[in-house]
């Protein structure tokens, strides 16, 4: 076990880290809390004193993933300066993200599994899937308003269709990239649509 004494909000910080990589790993309902400590190097009771349960811990680590994925996609449109290419640069920078989203890939992939049993995660994911779409209907209405996506194109319906793609690639990842070869040219076709503009 650890012998470094750690300010509380650093030890939080270093124990979700640990708690969302071995989830990732694993699953939600075959992971257990006295695996988490072990690998953190903490005993349980030092894990519990920063999270109330297996649940919450599980809901942190979804809040932290997603954190890190938005804090990409802000990056990401920062350094895009066409607005029509926004939409698809923040999908392209998840798809191509080695780092957000093999993580955020498993650990949605478990939550909505676990929704169908476990009301807590079930109320937490409709919040969450509502954020993120917040976020994309957000960029994409700012991409809009600077004249980068056409017009007439329904921006909160496009933001539920961007949260499609991305639960579609989830479920590439798990099948081993069963669809690999065509997120190329879904990219194209999705941009084409929003934009009229055309790719290699």
């Amino acid at each position: 076990m650890s012998t470094t004494r750690l300010p509380a909000e650093e030890r939080r910080a270093a124990l979700l880290g640990t708690a969302c990589a071995v989830f990732s790993q694993g699953s939600y309902r075959g992971t257990t809390t006295a695996e988490i400590a072990r690998e953190a190097g903490v005993t349980e009771p030092i894990l519990y004193r920063h999270f109330d349960s297996k649940r919450d811990l599980y809901l942190a680590c979804l809040e932290e993933t997603w954190a890190g994925v938005r804090a990409m996609w802000e990056a990401t449109v920062a350094a895009e300066p066409d607005p029509a290419l926004w939409v698809a640069a923040i999908g392209r920078s998840f798809i191509e993200s080695e780092v957000q989203r093999p993580v955020i890939s498993n650990l949605w992939v478990q939550a909505l599994a676990e929704a169908s049993e476990d009301e807590g995660i079930r109320a937490y994911m409709k919040e969450h899937m509502r954020e993120v779409h917040a976020y994309v209907a957000s960029v994409g209405r700012k991409a809009q308003e600077l004249g980068g996506i056409d017009s007439e194109r329904n921006i909160e319906a496009e933001a539920w269709i961007f949260i499609s793609l991305g639960l579609l690639s989830m479920a590439d990842r798990v099948l081993d990239g069963v669809m690999l070869d065509e997120w190329p040219a879904i990219r194209a076709a999705r941009l084409r649509w929003l934009t009229g503009l055309q790719t290699d």
